[in-house]
């Protein structure tokens, strides 16, 4: 993943799509974007609730969270239409604008099977350590939900419109060779 874009000291956590659906507006996407009480690759946890204070705050504003192509805030590729907790976790629904260069990139890449990854754009606000050297993330401020490549949390996935399960097992490989190489080069060996 480039790290090509401004850093604002935010943190990102990774999930995969849902599914992806045409709509008369674009590609309509749903899915997890964090899901609570799992172990992340980057060994921390988000606890149940860590994201309700940051929504709340965000709708009295008048304001969303961002859809961002890999990260980078020069590349909004869509629109938020829901963002909410629920017992699993953050869920988001939007829909990815074909009119956008990258959103209409972005959309070939979901439906060929190339592209399933969510991933979060936050600053942490409170945190603790569990005895297994763990963070626990017990509330967040979200900035962002992007569409990665790669995404952190391989339990979840995209069902896209057409896709048959099981189709990308060399893709998957690869994804998992990378998300090791991700650990040793962190020391997490």
């Amino acid at each position: 993943m480039s790290d090509k874009h401004i850093d604002m000291g935010l943190e990102h956590k990774f999930a995969r799509l849902e599914e992806a659906v045409h709509t008369e507006d674009g590609v309509a996407i749903e899915g997890y974007a964090s899901y609570f009480g799992e172990v992340d690759n980057g060994n921390d946890i988000v606890l149940s609730g860590a994201y309700g204070k940051s929504l709340r705050a965000l709708a009295q504003k008048g304001r969303g969270v961002k859809m961002l192509w890999q990260h980078d805030p020069n590349q909004p590729i869509g629109v938020w239409d829901e963002v909410k907790e629920d017992a699993r976790g953050l869920y988001v629904k939007g829909r990815i604008l074909l009119d956008v260069a990258r959103g209409k990139e972005a959309a070939a890449l979901i439906e060929a099977g190339a592209m399933d990854g969510l991933s979060i754009g936050y600053r942490t606000v409170k945190a603790t350590k569990n005895d297994k050297g763990q963070r626990l993330l017990s509330e967040l401020e979200l900035w962002e939900v992007s569409l990665v490549t790669f995404p952190m949390l391989p339990s979840a996935r995209v069902g896209a419109k057409g896709e048959t399960q099981g189709e990308e097992p060399l893709l998957c490989e690869l994804a998992a060779a990378i998300q090791d190489a991700r650990q040793i080069l962190a020391g997490d060996s």
